[in-house]
C-alpha cells in the first residue's frame, strides 16, 4: 500500500499562506493603523484574544500524555535546556551587536524570541517526515509549552529588564490574568470541554490563527501611531536576518551533534534537533502583547522573521533526512507487522 501524505508541504523552501496572512496583516496596519477609538477597540480585542489563546492551549494540552513521557527523560531535559539555557545565552550574547548591527530595540526583540518555548505541531511534523522519534517530539514539546507559561515571562523579567515597557507588578499581573489563569482554567476544564475541542480542530484552527493576526494587527498599529517604524531601515533588517540565520545554525548544529555526543541514537537526535532549534510563533506573539505593550510591534518582528527561516531551512533538513538509510528499528517495527510511521495531519505554522 502506498504511504499516503497528509501534511502538505512544497516541493523545497515552503513560503506558507499564514505567512503571507501575516505579512498582510503587518501591511494593513502601516496603511490603517487603529486609531483613537478603534485602536481601544481593537486593543480590548486584542487581550480578550489573548486569553482565548491560552484557555485553548490549555484545554487541549494533555498533561496525563506528557507525563507518560518522562520515561525519555534525558531526551526532553536536553531539549528544554537547548530551549530556556542555551537560547537564552546566545540571545544575551546578542547585545554585543548593539550599535553595529541591532538597534537596542531589536536586540530586545531578539532575546525575546531566545526566550519563548518551542513548538509543538512543526516539531512533530518534520520529526515525522525525518523518520524521528514521533512520541519524543509530542511529549518534548509539551514540556516545553507547559514550561514556558512560567519560564518565559520570568526570564523576560530577569534578562530585559526595562527595556521595552519594564516589568512591574502590573505587568505580572496582567500575565497572570491573560496567560496563566486561562491555561490553568482550560486544563481544568479539559475534562469536559477536551472532546468537544477534538471534534473541531479546523475551527479552532481558524479561532487561534485569527486571534494571532488579530495581536499582530493591534501591535503593528500601535508602532505606526507611535512613529517607531523609522528605527527600522534596510541595513538594520539586513543585519537583523543575518544575526537570527547564524542562530538557527548554531542551534542545528548544537542540537545533532550535541545529542550524538550525549548517546542519543538517530532517531532521538532527530527529535531533539526538530524540537530543540525552533521557536513557537503562536505562543510567543501573544506573549510579547502582554510583556512589551505598545512597544511589540518591534519585539514581534525578530520572532515573525525567526519562524519563517526556521519553517523553510528544517523542511530541507527533514527532507534530506527521510532519504537517509531505514533505521534498523524502524525496519524491526514494519517486520513485526505495525507498518511504517506516518506523518502526521498537522500543520507547520506553530
Amino acid at each position: 500500500m502506498s504511504r499516503r501524505r497528509t501534511l502538505a508541504l512544497p516541493p523545497w523552501l515552503p513560503v506558507d499562506a499564514y505567512i503571507l496572512a501575516l505579512i498582510g496583516t503587518v501591511v494593513l496596519a502601516a496603511l490603517l493603523p487603529a486609531r483613537g477609538t478603534a485602536a481601544e477597540v481593537a486593543s480590548g480585542a486584542s487581550t480578550g484574544a489573548v486569553a482565548l489563546l491560552f484557555f485553548l492551549y490549555g484545554a487541549r494540552l494533555s498533561t496525563a500524555e506528557a507525563l507518560d513521557g518522562l520515561k525519555h527523560w534525558r531526551l526532553h531535559l536536553t531539549v528544554l535546556a537547548c530551549t530556556f539555557l542555551i537560547f537564552p545565552l546566545l540571545g544575551l550574547a546578542s547585545g554585543g551587536l548593539v550599535p553595529y548591527v541591532l538597534t537596542p530595540e531589536l536586540q530586545a526583540g531578539f532575546l525575546f524570541l531566545c526566550l519563548v518555548p518551542s513548538t509543538i505541531q512543526s516539531s512533530i511534523a518534520f520529526t515525522s517526515i525525518a523518520r524521528g522519534n514521533v512520541p519524543a517530539a509530542i511529549c518534548a514539546g509539551s514540556f516545553s509549552s507547559l514550561a514556558g507559561i512560567l519560564l518565559t515571562p520570568l526570564l523576560a523579567a530577569l534578562l530585559l529588564g526595562s527595556t521595552g515597557g519594564g516589568f512591574s507588578a502590573d505587568s505580572l499581573l496582567k500575565i497572570v490574568l491573560q496567560l496563566l489563569v486561562p491555561f490553568l482554567a482550560g486544563q481544568f476544564l479539559r475534562r469536559w470541554v477536551g472532546g468537544f475541542l477534538a471534534r473541531r480542530k479546523k475551527v479552532l484552527g481558524l479561532v487561534d490563527r485569527g486571534s494571532i493576526l488579530l495581536v499582530v494587527y493591534t501591535a503593528f498599529s500601535e508602532g505606526m501611531v507611535a512613529g517607531i517604524w523609522h528605527q527600522v531601515t534596510p541595513a538594520r533588517l539586513g543585519g537583523l536576518l543575518a544575526a537570527e540565520a547564524v542562530l538557527l545554525a548554531v542551534m542545528l548544529a548544537l542540537t545533532w551533534y550535541g545529542a550524538r555526543r550525549l548517546g542519543f541514537g538517530r532517531e532521538d537526535r532527530i527529535a531533539i534537533q526538530f524540537a530543540g532549534s525552533k521557536k513557537s510563533l503562536a505562543a510567543g506573539l501573544p506573549m510579547a502583547s502582554v510583556l512589551f505593550g505598545a512597544h511589540a510591534s518591534l519585539a514581534v518582528l525578530p520572532l515573525m522573521l525567526f519562524h519563517q527561516m526556521q519553517l523553510m531551512v528544517c523542511a530541507v533538513i527533514a527532507k534530506r533526512r527521510s532519504r537517509d538509510p531505514e533505521p534498523e528499528s524502524v525496519r524491526n517495527r514494519e517486520d513485526a507487522g505495525s507498518g511504517p510511521v506516518s506523518d502526521p495531519a498537522v500543520t507547520v505554522t506553530s
